[in-house]
Parts: C-alpha cells; sequence; structure tokens
C-alpha cells in the first residue's frame, strides 16, 4: 500500500485538487466531441487509462487482488461511477443537452447522496448540514441559470438527452456511496484498474449497439484524449478514492457542487462565455454551502 494515499496532508488537500481538475472534465469534452462520437472516445479512453495504471502497478510493485469478491465490488464500482456517469455526461452533450445544463442537473448529486444514506443507510443527517447541501444547490442554479436558458432557446431537448443526464446523476451518486459502504479496502491503483476493465467492457459494448465510427485524430482530440487519461482518470479519480476513503458520503459528494462554478469560470475564460454578478454571488453560496455542510459533519467521517 502507497502511504501518500493515507497522508494527511492529501486527505486533506484532496477536495480542492479534485474540484479543479474534475471541473475540466466538460472542458475536455468540449474540445474532443467534435471529432469522436461518445463511446469511441470513451473507449480509447478507457484503453489509455488501463495501460498508465498497469505501468503505476508496476513501478509501484502493487498486486491486483486474488479474490473475485474484491474484484466484483470494483467491477460494480466502476460500471457506475465511470460507466454510467461518463456514458450518460458525453451521450447528454452529443444529443443536444447544453453543457451548462448538463451539470446543473448532474449538481443534484449531493441532495440525492443525502436522501439515499437517510432512507437506505439510516446516516442521519443535521438540519445545518440539510442547509449546507440546498444553500450549494441554490448557488449552482445561480451560476448557470442565465446560460442554461439561453442555450435553451437555442436547442430541443429530448427525452432521450435528459435520460442519459439521469443515468450520469444516478450512476456517480450510486457509485460513491457504494464504493464507501459496500467496498473492503485495497489500493487505490488496483481499484482503478478494476473500474476502468468494467467501463472499458461496457464502453466497447455500446460502440458496437450503436454503431460508432472511428475517431479523427485532429490535435484537439488527441490534446483532450490526453488530458482526460493523465489529468481527469488518473489524477483526478485517485483523488476522489481518497476522498471516499476518508470521509463520509454526504461530505464527499457535497464538493461536487463546487464543479459547476469552476467550470462555468474556465469556460469564460477559455471560450468568452457570459460571467454576470448574479453568477459571482451564486458561487460565494455555493462555497458557503459546501462549508456549512462539511463543517456540520466534522470529525463524523
Amino acid at each position: 500500500m502507497l502511504n501518500i494515499f493515507s497522508s494527511p496532508w492529501l486527505v486533506r488537500f484532496a477536495p480542492w485538487l479534485f474540484v479543479l481538475l474534475w471541473s475540466t472534465g466538460f472542458i475536455s469534452a468540449k474540445y474532443g466531441l467534435p471529432y469522436s462520437e461518445p463511446f469511441v472516445f470513451l473507449s480509447w479512453r478507457m484503453a489509455f487509462n488501463l495501460l498508465c495504471f498497469a505501468l503505476l502497478l508496476k513501478v509501484f510493485s502493487i498486486r491486483l487482488p486474488s479474490s473475485w469478491r474484491l474484484w466484483r465490488q470494483q467491477l460494480i464500482a466502476g460500471s457506475l461511477i465511470h460507466g454510467a456517469y461518463l456514458a450518460g455526461v458525453f451521450s447528454a452533450i452529443d444529443a443536444g443537452v447544453p453543457a451548462g445544463l448538463t451539470a446543473l442537473l448532474v449538481g443534484l448529486q449531493p441532495l440525492l447522496t443525502g436522501v439515499v444514506v437517510y432512507f437506505v443507510w439510516q446516516q442521519r443527517l443535521g438540519l445545518r448540514q440539510w442547509l449546507g447541501l440546498v444553500l450549494g444547490l441554490a448557488g449552482v442554479v445561480l451560476v448557470l441559470q442565465q446560460t442554461s436558458m439561453m442555450q435553451l432557446e437555442e436547442v430541443k431537448l429530448t427525452w432521450q438527452g435528459l435520460a442519459w443526464v439521469v443515468l450520469a446523476l444516478l450512476g456517480i451518486t450510486l457509485g460513491t456511496i457504494y464504493s464507501k459502504n459496500a467496498c473492503e479496502a485495497q489500493s487505490p491503483l488496483s481499484a482503478s484498474f478494476i473500474q476502468y476493465c468494467a467501463t472499458l467492457v461496457l464502453t466497447l459494448l455500446m460502440v458496437v449497439i450503436k454503431g460508432e465510427g472511428a475517431a479523427q485524430w485532429h490535435p484537439d482530440f488527441i490534446l483532450a484524449l490526453g488530458w482526460s487519461v493523465l489529468v481527469l482518470s488518473v489524477g483526478a479519480i485517485l483523488l476522489l478514492l481518497v476522498m471516499i476513503e476518508a470521509g463520509e458520503s454526504t461530505r464527499t459528494a457535497s464538493y461536487f457542487y463546487l464543479v459547476p462554478p469552476l467550470t462555468a469560470l474556465e469556460a469564460w475564460w477559455l471560450f468568452d462565455e457570459q460571467m454576470t454578478g448574479l453568477a459571482l454571488v451564486g458561487m460565494v453560496i455555493t462555497v458557503f454551502g459546501v462549508y456549512w455542510a462539511n463543517r456540520a459533519v466534522k470529525g463524523k467521517g
């Protein structure tokens, strides 16, 4: 086991590093999807993920578990966290759902997580924690409402597109809860390798079912793919696994509220998308909501 994954320094700063890296996911999708259909892009991403993690396992002399029970746990987690979530997000954007609206709807994850852990695992949430989650959602709505409304006037939403968004929301919510409550401890490197095995099988199956064609290896596609593999699939996912292991489910999920506002800032910087004073107010409310949600459960993770 790598001591770095349990170091106090990494546990303390993992959420903020994760939010920064994870927020670039929509940006990389925007660069990559014009040159590839969703499941082709994801299949290439998973294949390179496995190569990277196979190398990391070799470098750090970590063996994959011999127990089928441990494999089964991570295969299920990977199918939810990566398979369902990424398939839902990429397919929703490809189906015409605005990226801002997709981020907003997937941003319901912290509230959905709180509901699930309350009713299924009987994990009681305090009033301040619920209030923090609601404030965080309100802030996200303020950040994205103007952009989303402008985009809604230009596109026609379909039930298919919204269904993909729901799949992404359920996948990331249930996946993080399952990882925290049902998966036995093992190295984040071996856990990630097994999770990506499951996801590659699912994405290749969808390529065959949907009859998607080959990718165009344009420089933007290569850049988006490389960023998705090295920054998101290696860096951000390892940080997420550290967060899940170190903290309780609702506290970990609350950090996802910070992703849409940061993505909006990145889009404003990179693509000159509009940023209003109301959106800035929403960012402040979101940060305060996440602070409250985490302070309410401090010491209980």
